[in-house]
């Protein structure tokens, strides 16, 4: 196993020095999910921060209805995890699932608390990963409360350029809040066509 890609996503804000490597060498734990595989499921605490070698997995609720709420996609270079459940030790409302073929590379609670106690720039790593995370949930909120389904489309091409060749309509239009038909309809017009 190589830490290599985390190693190197570091690289853009913190540079991790020797002593913090070789920390998280000792305790990352590398995961290969198929797809439809679950790294975490409603009603399980969140026990890891998972970064994404390879592959996709959407972060997603299923309401009373049945019905999924798709609210983050993760893709190569990516971090994702239930940080409600990680850090308040409480059973999840979410699921996150392999939507692909997925190498990960995982940090578990204990860990991660380790790793921030001996190295500041973990540390401080880790709170940009989930500082940007509350910036992007903010815009969804935003997005959801005060855009067009349509503005709503665009966001996501724009946020995940290569997803809309990788996922299905479904998962689309479950990400935007419209049904599968009303996402045909908003690309048709988004074309041109």
């Amino acid at each position: 196993m190589t830490i290599a890609p985390i190693i190197e996503y570091f690289s853009n804000y913190w540079p991790l020095d020797d002593l913090a490597i070789n920390i998280l060498n000792d305790r990352t734990i590398e995961k290969k999910l198929k797809r439809k595989e679950y790294i975490l499921e409603q009603g399980l605490e969140c026990n890891h921060f998972t970064f994404v070698v390879k592959g996709c997995l959407k972060m997603y609720k299923v309401d009373s209805k049945g019905n999924q709420h798709n609210l983050q996609f993760a893709v190569e270079n990516n971090w994702i995890a239930d940080y409600g459940s990680f850090y308040n030790q409480e059973p999840s409302d979410l699921n996150i699932e392999a939507l692909e073929s997925s190498h990960l590379l995982q940090i578990k609670k204990n860990d991660v608390f380790h790793l921030f106690d001996h190295s500041s720039l973990f540390d401080r790593n880790i709170r940009i990963i989930i500082e940007n995370s509350f910036i992007e949930q903010q815009k969804r909120i935003l997005q959801t409360i005060s855009s067009t389904a349509q503005e709503r489309y665009l966001y996501f091409l724009k946020k995940y350029p290569s997803l809309s060749n990788r996922i299905s309509n479904i998962q689309i239009a479950s990400y935007i809040g419209v049904t599968p038909e009303f996402l045909s309809t908003i690309r048709r017009k988004a074309s041109g066509k």
